[in-house]
């Protein structure tokens, strides 16, 4: 048993202290709740090639960029649902594919690289992504501990909130303890504000009260480029000594 959800939109990130992640709950009260994820500690799996080319792609800022991951809501056993995501950016619209299944099922298809046999236009998609990018593996395993909220009268705005973002590039998997090197310094927060359409008004004022600017920040690129990177050319020089 399986299920999809396709999502396309903006999703712009911000950086939040602590106070101003205060100020921002504040400003939300009435406004937006807990969406049906509420408070989880979300755990992702990466892949990609022996030579990160995925991750070396995305940081060049192409106009089109992609990635694949699982990603569960809990720490996952075999039975537990997942979801496989493909994650696609052209311009500024980001385009997310996912589709449900059990952790069993998931290692299945992409690690073991067996046929999944529930067909659909997201499970072709992925399906080339795989033989495109032949050879890709788990990378990576990225958590962190996330409030996702969302407002009832529009549908078409969430809001996330970031924090304790945690990687590492062993103990690849989603029914593991959470650890790993912090990609943020202690007491930021980072937004993610997902819209289709425009800001909301209290939104943009509570952004230009606070002198908010939008920042770039790949949770798996800053990952890379901060130890993967390192490791990478360090293997070279080992081979070419």
């Amino acid at each position: 048993m399986s299920y999809q959800n396709v999502f396309e939109r903006y999703e712009l990130k911000y950086f939040l202290t602590a106070s101003q992640k205060r100020s921002l709950l504040e400003e939300m009260n009435g406004r937006m709740s807990l969406d049906r994820y509420g408070r989880t500690t979300i755990r992702n799996i990466y892949y990609d090639t022996d030579s990160f080319r995925l991750i070396r792609d995305s940081l060049d800022h192409p106009v089109y960029k992609e990635k694949l991951r699982i990603r569960s809501y809990q720490r996952a056993v075999s039975e537990d649902m997942v979801f496989v995501e493909i994650k696609k950016k052209f311009e500024d619209v980001t385009y997310k594919r996912r589709v449900a299944m059990t952790k069993a099922s998931a290692e299945d298809w992409i690690d073991k690289g067996n046929v999944f046999p529930f067909r659909s236009q997201i499970t072709s998609e992925i399906d080339y992504f795989l033989k495109f990018y032949e050879g890709i593996k788990a990378k990576a395993f990225l958590s962190y501990e996330r409030e996702a909220y969302s407002d009832g009268r529009n549908e078409e705005f969430r809001l996330t909130l970031d924090e304790n973002i945690l990687a590492r590039d062993t103990d690849l998997d989603l029914g593991s303890d959470i650890w790993g090197t912090s990609l943020l310094p202690s007491g930021i927060t980072l937004m993610e504000v997902k819209i289709q359409g425009a800001m909301p008004v209290w939104m943009a004022r509570f952004l230009s009260r606070n002198s908010l600017s939008k920042v770039t920040f790949s949770k798996y690129g800053t990952y890379y480029k901060d130890c993967l990177r390192a490791c990478q050319i360090t293997e070279r020089s080992l081979i070419y000594a």
